[in-house]
């Protein structure tokens, strides 16, 4: 089998999650600047098989799509044109912010640490690719 990767795309930093080649367990990657992603993308999926690209669906809490999706679909467009092999589908990401910090406090982890948002990013994107591992 193929890795499944999530994206929690931002205006600035975008977090990336990996699932392991069983698509059991998602693990966060790494977190890489915006504007590196598609070149970082192209070099992980030359060396790794990935089967499908997650991206984070952020909503409104009456379920209307929120206004960084105007940024987020242009890149989707332009992640289609790249990889025209790979699906890319989309997850929910309500809340995944808010439980990367928790997650954080949880494992002990120094306020100082807690605010660097390149670790918030990465364990948000994780969250998204476990809940569509928890949905599939």
């Amino acid at each position: 089998m193929a890795r499944i990767l999530a994206l929690d795309y931002g205006k600035k930093r975008t977090g990336i999650a990996v699932t392991d080649e069983l698509q059991i367990i998602a693990s966060g990657l790494t977190t890489v600047a915006t504007e590196e992603l598609l070149p970082f993308l192209t070099a992980y999926i030359e060396k790794e098989s990935v089967e499908r690209i997650i991206v984070g669906e952020p909503k409104q809490m009456d379920g209307s799509a929120s206004q960084s999706e105007e940024l987020i679909l242009p890149f989707i467009k332009k992640l289609q044109q790249q990889f025209p092999q790979v699906p890319v589908e989309r997850q929910d990401e309500r809340f995944t912010s808010k439980m990367a910090v928790r997650t954080m406090i949880d494992g002990g982890l120094k306020k100082k640490k807690r605010q660097d948002k390149a670790m918030v990013d990465q364990i948000s994107a994780t969250l998204i690719l476990q809940s569509y591992l928890d949905r599939k």
